[in-house]
């Protein structure tokens, strides 16, 4: 028969008390969303109470640059109008979208508008909303017209001319370009918009139809070969092609720029380096001191006292915030000096083990200090994960970090012959020289993943 004992014995564990949870909780978060979790403090927690709202920290560089606009990366097809059109431009030197409706009606909304105001028999105005639903907030249909069945009762038995009809219909709304099933038709679309009189439509239409793959490439002496017409009537249909707006839905529903607000300043003072964290939108918070005295001494009002422990917890995290955040930022700093410098050729291999060992803290703590983290610097507005980079090694035996060596690529592309671009491995033989060691295919990596064509695409041919 089992008899209970007592035995006593020595261990080691690490408890997360709820103020570590909560630090470590608001450790990973970017300054505008610590900014709600605090006004919803306050407003729950009587004892808790906002000081007066510091100043942002004034920079060197202007002194708006603290709100940095990220915006998402551009899809294919503004990727291949970018080329065509410098940038995203549009022929008369504005934005593209300078005009953008701001009333926060959506695309879809303004379409079915439209539907109801045109002249649309209401089997027409059925298949009308079916092709609405399948347009793209870009303003590109993306499901085939067969699909577009599917979205209908069967019972109505929709023909596919039908469906067709409808869609060319559809295409005259506006804006100008909607429902393109491609980015040269949409490119079309808004050409036949124009008077058929206009000079070089329809030499553009035809550029537009059959040769924009070319036109992207800058491959002009082939087009203007197959065209066979002059110089003066080719450039003047290609400013035509030019003009159009690749993405004609974002002129209703423009994507929402998403805002961020630097965590740390870094500004160069009497020749060092300085971090100041951020207290911009963040207000200071302490105990409420009147109330905690009105609670010494005293056993009642329980719900009181545990709210002045979470008042404490909250302030005391805060600090623990700001504290780690100071030391990551300083120690990527005292790292990058050379990139504050001189820009990201002078930028140093940086892992999170680096700076985790510098300061005394774990990896892990590291990693959740600069995911969303924001840093200000005069060269602009850099996530923390930006300063981190793998190691390349070199001859002498000094480590380059792939920031660095990405900047070195980019800059040999910029100043290389249009007509005689660099291939992969001509640059690798390159870095080679300056005592970089990276294989061919390493450099294809690191220029596709800048967005940069490959040489031949990049080669510019001189018309005939």
């Amino acid at each position: 028969m089992l008899k209970p004992t007592l035995q006593l014995k020595l261990g080691q564990t690490l408890t997360m008390t709820p103020q570590l949870q909560q630090a470590i909780r608001l450790l990973q978060l970017p300054v505008l969303d610590l900014s709600a979790q605090i006004q919803e403090a306050l407003e729950e927690n009587v004892m808790l109470e906002m000081e007066d709202l510091p100043d942002a920290p004034k920079t060197t560089a202007d002194t708006t640059a603290e709100i940095e606009t990220i915006r998402a990366e551009d899809s294919w097809q503004a990727s291949s109008m970018e080329r065509i059109q410098d940038g995203g431009w549009n022929g008369e030197g504005r934005p593209a979208n300078e005009f953008a409706d701001q009333s926060g009606q959506s695309l879809r909304e303004h379409l079915l508008w439209q539907l109801e105001l045109e002249h649309f028999t209401p089997r027409e105005a059925l298949i009308g909303e079916a092709l609405i639903d399948a347009i793209n907030d870009d303003g590109y249909l993306t499901s085939g017209l067969e699909d577009i069945t599917g979205f209908i009762d069967e019972q109505t038995g929709v023909s596919l001319a039908e469906i067709e009809n409808a869609l060319a219909k559809v295409q005259r709304l506006d804006p100008v370009g909607i429902g393109a099933r491609s980015l040269s038709e949409c490119i079309v679309l808004q050409l036949r918009q124009l008077e058929r009189s206009t000079p070089g439509v329809e030499m553009a239409i035809e550029m537009a139809t059959n040769h924009l793959a070319l036109i992207a490439n800058q491959e002009y002496g082939e087009i203007r070969r197959a065209l066979r017409t002059s110089e003066e009537s080719f450039e003047v249909a290609l400013a035509l092609v030019k003009s159009c707006n690749p993405k004609p839905g974002q002129a209703v529903s423009p994507v929402a720029a998403e805002y961020v607000i630097p965590d740390v300043f870094v500004r160069k003072i009497d020749g060092r380096w300085q971090v100041e964290v951020s207290a911009s939108g963040i207000p200071r918070l302490s105990v409420n001191q009147q109330y905690a005295k009105m609670l010494r001494g005293s056993g009642d009002h329980a719900a009181l006292r545990t709210q002045l422990q979470e008042a404490r917890w909250l302030v005391r995290s805060l600090e623990i915030r700001n504290e780690t955040l100071m030391k990551v930022a300083t120690s990527i700093v005292e790292n990058q000096r050379e990139f504050l410098e001189h820009g990201d050729e002078a930028m140093k291999p940086l892992v999170l083990r680096d700076v985790a060992e510098s300061i005394g803290m774990h990896e892990s703590t590291i990693s959740r200090v600069t995911t969303n983290k924001y840093m200000h610097t005069p060269r602009g507005v850099f996530e923390f994960k930006y300063f981190f980079s793998s190691h390349l090694s070199t001859v002498d035996g000094e480590d380059q970090s792939s920031t660095s060596v990405r900047a070195k690529i980019r800059k040999l592309i910029g100043a290389e012959n249009p007509a005689k671009p660099l291939s992969d491995s001509k640059i690798a033989n390159l870095l080679a020289k300056e005592g970089i060691t990276v294989a061919r295919r390493t450099v294809a990596k690191y220029r596709e993943a800048m967005r940069i064509m490959s040489s031949s695409e990049r080669k510019v041919r001189k018309p005939r």
